[in-house]
């Protein structure tokens, strides 16, 4: 269920396609408009896919009210076509849609990028949680019960992490071509090099090289990566790490890079050396 009006909302002028046939539920864009809410730097563009019309457009109300600027889709086919053509800032995805299925879109979505994707769904199984996120996707949200506001916060947070990433990436790229910076690591496309040079890695050394080089100088414990490595929640132990940071070593000596890259700190885990 939609989250009922708590006062906050709008009281006056005409309301939302969604409020219209929900009366507990006001749109955040009538009458003197919603609490304000803090404004990303610039717009940014949202693609709401959702197969109900009713919460389709009352997420597209709120999305508005917080300064973005959403494109909702209702079936699963047309989901590929719209962000290639926009190129969305990120992406709200129902699990359940005519055509093809919240799963396979996200698969699909992370093999050509890294936009963030929140997945919205009444499904809220472990299992089905699980699924979502080991496909790709940043976040799941349950439908029932349904805050609009929540998922606002969501958005924001992702938002805020996906700026700081792009910044990140861009930081990278410029110290890579500027000869500053040997280790180059390429998220969206799943590889990495130094000085050129490619590192064959599996995709577990990828995670745990991207994990390590994002932070130089800081120290994460066994315990720390196998929560960040192994988000299933399978049962590995900590040596599982150590074979991991032994088979990283061995590639990026191979590279040029030396040993000494990845620090072994006794007793608590592993740091990565610029």
């Amino acid at each position: 269920m939609v989250e009922p009006h708590d006062g906050s909302g709008p009281t006056a002028g005409p309301a939302s396609p969604a409020a219209s046939a929900q009366a507990s539920t006001a749109s955040p864009t009538a009458g003197s408009g919603l609490a304000p809410m803090p404004m990303e730097p610039g717009p940014s563009r949202v693609l709401v896919v959702e197969d109900e019309p009713k919460l389709a457009a009352l997420l597209a109300d709120y999305l508005r009210a917080a300064g973005h600027e959403p494109e909702c889709v209702a079936d699963g086919r047309e989901v590929i076509p719209a962000w290639t053509a926009r190129r969305h800032d990120l992406i709200l995805l129902d699990l359940m849609l005519p055509g093809i299925d919240g799963l396979t879109l996200c698969r699909e979505l992370r093999a050509m990028s890294s936009v963030p994707i929140l997945m919205l769904t009444a499904r809220a199984d472990e299992s089905d949680r699980l699924a979502g996120l080991e496909t790709g996707a940043d976040d799941y949200i349950a439908k029932n019960p349904f805050s609009p506001r929540e998922v606002m916060a969501r958005v924001k947070a992702a938002l805020r992490r996906g700026r700081a990433h792009e910044m990140a990436t861009a930081a990278a790229v410029a110290a890579f071509a500027a000869g500053s910076e040997p280790l180059f690591v390429d998220e969206a496309g799943w590889k990495a090099s130094w000085r050129g040079e490619p590192l064959d890695l599996t995709p577990i050394e990828f995670r745990l090289l991207h994990i390590l080089a994002a932070q130089p100088g800081r120290v994460y414990a066994r315990t720390q990566l196998l929560d960040l490595l192994h988000v299933d929640g399978r049962e590995v132990t900590e040596r599982a790490v150590d074979s991991h940071v032994k088979n990283l070593r061995r590639k990026l000596e191979r590279a040029g890079a030396g040993t000494d890259r990845i620090r072994s700190i006794y007793g608590v885990g592993y740091r990565f050396e610029r």
